[in-house]
Parts: structure tokens; sequence; C-alpha cells
């Protein structure tokens, strides 16, 4: 009996995802919904081939959408505002809206399609957002799975950002992937340096951008970013800073240390910084000076997964165990998490324990 329901579940399951891709076919080769109209903030109007998503027709037309999944509909950062035009509420939108945005008809972009013409809203800052050819300046290998990419802005050419933000490289078509990808990563490197900007990249297995970058990419290539996007930075206060990061989540946090050394900040601040072993470990040498030259900043690396031959004499333990034995009052601090959902969300509970409240808690999910 269990065989002949897992079965039937397996058949269903099947006919619903061949449905599915009956479906997309269909629409793409069957249906013509001709050019419609977006009209962007009443004042802005552009047009596009029907049938695309939003998100993909206003960056072919210039209009760039914070978008950190490239699109896949899993970080829920291109949202705008629908007028008009857009369709239902899809399931795949709602996990990442608020009741409020779904009440003020906010979207995610990646997921709406253009059938008809629509009217939209979105920040007029987005207006500033534009792509950037860049050249590989150099490819430095970090660790097994991490590496660090220079890239250097061509013909004179700067970019303004806040520590903290991040881009989006454009991955063009290469092996097996057949179409051009979007992916963000935070930039590494000090806001000061305008021709150039760092990022900090880790392998993902199977990954269209990581794929390309370890095994595709080489020093003097051209490469797409557009930027700078993103709301985590730096706020002015004079509370005492904790700064958590696990991988590449260093990344964003090395290019505020930037800041507070170049600006001279003195607030208290200390960076635990995660891994699991010695072979992940990076830019120990470069956080430690950051020590010398940021005053009352503390750099605490912690291995989680440390061997008995390590010689490792750190912290030890969950980045989370460490942070709950460093902290013993929260209530005059703010804190910067840059890593994993997972990692992220076991933080944000030890430091809520530790009274450090929801508004004093900002973070870059990736």
């Amino acid at each position: 009996m269990a065989i002949e329901i897992i079965r039937t579940v397996s058949i269903i399951s099947g006919m619903g995802v061949l449905l599915a891709a009956v479906l997309t076919l269909a629409e793409r080769f069957l249906l013509n919904y001709g050019i419609c109209k977006i009209i962007i903030n009443k004042d802005r109007e552009i047009e596009v081939k029907g049938g695309n998503h939003l998100l993909g027709s206003l960056i072919q037309n210039d209009i760039f959408i914070p978008s950190a999944c490239g699109g896949r509909g899993s970080c829920g950062l291109c949202k705008v505002k629908v007028l008009s035009g857009g369709g239902p509420l899809l399931p795949t939108e709602t996990p990442y809206l608020t009741k409020e945005e779904q009440e003020n008809n906010v979207r995610l972009s990646c997921q709406v399609k253009v059938r008809e013409d629509i009217e939209i809203e979105i920040p007029e800052e987005l207006f500033n957002i534009r792509e950037y050819t860049t050249r590989v300046e150099k490819i430095e290998e970090l660790t097994h799975d991490i590496k660090t990419l220079t890239l250097r802005f061509l013909n004179g050419e700067e970019m303004d950002f806040r520590p903290g933000q991040y881009v989006q490289i454009k991955v063009p078509k290469y092996g097996k992937n057949t179409e051009e990808v979007y992916r963000a990563y935070s930039i590494a490197s000090s806001a000061s340096r305008k021709d150039s900007i760092q990022l900090i990249i880790r392998r993902v297995p199977e990954g269209i951008c990581t794929t390309y970058i370890f095994d595709y990419l080489k020093e003097g290539d051209l490469l797409d970013l557009n930027g700078a996007y993103g709301d985590f930075y730096l706020r002015d206060t004079d509370r005492e800073i904790i700064y958590i990061a696990g991988g590449s989540g260093l990344a964003p946090i090395k290019s505020m240390l930037h800041q507070m050394e170049e600006e001279g900040i003195s607030r208290k601040a200390t960076f635990f910084f995660g891994c699991v072993g010695k072979r992940d470990l990076y830019y120990i040498d470069e956080m430690k000076a950051f020590e010398g030259k940021i005053p009352n900043f503390k750099f605490v690396p912690a291995l989680s997964g440390a061997g008995e031959n390590e010689g490792w004499d750190g912290e030890t333990g969950l980045i989370t165990e460490v942070v709950d034995r460093y902290i013993k009052d929260g209530s005059n601090m703010e804190a910067y998490l840059c890593g994993s959902p997972g990692m992220i969300d076991a933080c944000i509970k030890v430091l809520y324990n530790k009274g450090v409240t929801d508004d004093r808690i900002f973070y870059d999910k990736f």
C-alpha cells in the first residue's frame, strides 16, 4: 500500500512538473503579447516586448533594480510598487512581502510578467544606478574556495558607493550557460578608492556565477557590473559596534573598517569572524592590522571545527557561542551582520537576549 501511494504521488508530481513546463513553452512560443508599455513614476515610459519578467525588461532598458539572487525569486530584494497591469499576487512572492506591502501593491519584479501595459513606482535613486565595464586587474586565491577580484573601471570612470553596499556582476554566456545572468557581491574595498573595487567571492557548487569566476575568468578579462546598491552601511551614532560575519561575509565589514580608519571613527568595535577550520581563514593579518589603526577595535576570529592537530589557540565554537561569551550587556550596542541566513538568524537571537533591539541590528543575508 505504501509503495502504491508513493508511486501515485510521484506520478502526480511528475505530471505537475510536465504541465508547468508545457505551459511555459506554450507561453514563450505560442502567445504573442506584442509591445507593452511600462510607465514608471508617472513621468517615464518605455516600450518592451510582452511576455518577459518585469525585472529583466527594466534591466534591458538600463533601469537596474536590486536583485541579489539574479531574478530567481529567492532574495526578495527586487520590490517595486505595481499600480496597474501586474496581474494577481503569486504564491512565490508572499513569503518576501509583509502584510502592509501586499496591501500597498508591492511586488517582486522578477515574478511579475509584462503581459499588458503596466504602471509602476520605484525609488528615484535607482535611476542613478548605472552599468560599468571593468577590467579584471587581479585575481587572488584566499582559501580553497574563496577568491578576491580587483576590478578597475575603464576610461577613467569612477564609482561612488557607501561602505557596505554591493554590486551586481553580469555573467556572460559560457559553456552550458545559455543566457546572461546577474549575481550580487558586496564591495570589500575602501570607498575612497573610486577607480576600482574589490570583491570577495566564495565558490558555490554548480553556481552559475562562481563557476564562471573560478573556472573561466582570467586577469585582463572585461567584466560588466552595475551598482551600487543597498542600505547596509555604518550608522552615524556613538553606540558600541558589533560586527559578525562568516565566510565571504567579511567583504562589507572590511569596507566599513576602511571607513573607520580613514574617517577617524573611534567608537568601540569588535569584529567576530566565524569559520570552520584554519584553511577557511583569510585576511587575518589585515584584520589584525586594523587593531593598530582603529582605536578601540578588536578582531575575534573563531573556528567551529578546529581539529586537534591544527594548532589553533584562538576562540572555538559556533560564532553564536563566541558572541554569547563576549557580550554581557548589549543595551548600548548596534550590530552589523553578514553571512548565510541561518547564521544571521541565530546571531540575532543571541543579540536579542543581550538587549540589542531590532532597530539596532542591520544585516546582509546571502
